[in-house]
């Protein structure tokens, strides 16, 4: 059928006038309204989804992250080093005990000697002067002791038969007891001088290594060590040594009778040597709050030189309960020493403990578990039952404990 909407009657004009609907708007309509409620809908949800983000993000910045540090056991004890000074076990500074003048010496810096052997020989003459002339009086005066004897003799035998009074005879007794007086005193400047004669002679006391001389052909030395400050030899035994290190008193509970310590020396870095503990002071020094304590090493290669600087590395054993806490862990408050730690529930606890030991970068103390999750370099306004965001230890972030 002809549609009269577009067609005319034959023989009329169209009407300009009349609108006619586009074909499918009621469709093109519902599709607009569907796109512009799910952009309406899109825009309303990301705002949502980001203002949830925005407080999500607002809350864990509210949040302070901590770094929380693993706690070392002390299965293997303490460690100390401390320094000890190297002495010789026999060292005997040598002095003149007469007075003269050096004839010549025989033992240069570094030479080994025997006990007995010259180091050095003084003029000998006026000595021998001396001891001759004690000779000389000793051997007059016996003389006149044997003649005072045999006339005592007589006058006993006068006195007997009444030829004498007894004063004489008692006069006579007492010249002869003042006689060998005097033969006794010649006697003992005889072995003076003999004594003396022998110093003009300076021998080693004992075998050795002779560390120093201080003394020259011509030299007047003088008796005693008052008149010569320095000694004119001085002769180490070097096959022992000994180790004086001086331990703080917080440590003495580990030093044992006999225990064992190893060292180093400068002059042979990355090889240890091992003393063993003879002697100890027994009381702590005031002053430094240390006890002396005396270690021992057999020296037979002469390897360790009198003198030397040694670094005494010291293992102490381990004692139960005790964990070793890094120093920036440690809180000062008005309570006493204190650890912050984390719970399970990611709340702080701070926990009071005992220190045992100062390392100096690390404490040892009791107090604390050796799983407890502890908070390295806490905050001052830190305190008990705070919220914290714990980060992962360094060995669950998959890096080496430093």
């Amino acid at each position: 059928m002809p549609d009269k909407s577009d067609h005319s009657e034959p023989g009329m004009e169209p009407d300009i006038l009349r609108h006619t609907a586009p074909p499918r708007l009621k469709f093109y309509g519902v599709v607009a309204l569907v796109v512009a409620a799910v952009v309406v809908a899109a825009g309303l949800g990301m705002r949502f989804y980001s203002g949830v983000r925005t407080q999500q993000w607002t809350e864990d910045q509210a949040v302070p992250s901590v770094q929380t540090i693993a706690l070392k056991g002390t299965k293997a004890g303490g460690a100390l080093d401390l320094p000890g000074d190297v002495e010789p076990f026999t060292n005997a500074p040598i002095y003149a005990q007469i007075s003269g003048t050096v004839e010549k010496w025989n033992v240069d810096i570094g030479g080994l000697v025997k006990q007995g052997d010259v180091l050095a020989q003084i003029d000998p003459r006026p000595y021998q002067a001396a001891l001759a002339q004690a000779q000389g009086a000793l051997a007059r005066d016996s003389a006149t002791l044997a003649n005072a004897r045999v006339d005592l003799t007589r006058y006993q035998a006068l006195a007997a038969q009444n030829a004498i009074s007894n004063q004489q005879l008692s006069t006579q007794q007492a010249t002869v007891g003042a006689d060998a007086g005097l033969v006794e005193s010649d006697r003992a400047q005889v072995q003076t001088a003999q004594i003396n004669l022998g110093w003009t002679k300076i021998v080693a006391p004992f075998g050795g290594t002779v560390t120093s001389r201080a003394i020259d052909v011509g030299n007047l030395v003088t008796a005693g060590s008052s008149g010569t400050p320095t000694p004119l030899f001085t002769v180490t035994d070097q096959t022992k040594l000994r180790i004086y290190v001086r331990m703080p008193q917080v440590y003495l509970s580990g030093v044992t009778p006999g225990m064992t310590a190893e060292f180093s020396v400068p002059e042979y870095p990355g090889r240890s040597f091992t003393a063993e503990l003879t002697n100890s002071a027994g009381a702590v020094a005031a002053s430094s709050g240390t006890q002396l304590l005396q270690f021992q090493i057999d020296n037979k290669d002469g390897a360790i030189k009198p003198g030397d600087y040694a670094e005494m590395h010291f293992k102490f054993p381990a004692t139960a309960g005790v964990v070793r806490i890094p120093a920036t862990a440690l809180l000062f408050r008005d309570e006493g020493m204190l650890v912050a730690t984390v719970d399970a529930s990611n709340h702080v606890a701070l926990k009071p403990i005992d220190i045992r030991t100062d390392l100096g970068n690390a404490v040892e103390a009791t107090g604390l578990a050796a799983d407890d999750r502890v908070i390295d370099n806490p905050s001052d306004s830190l305190r008990a039952g705070d919220l914290v965001k714990p980060s992962p230890e360094p060995e669950q972030a998959g890096g080496k404990a430093s």
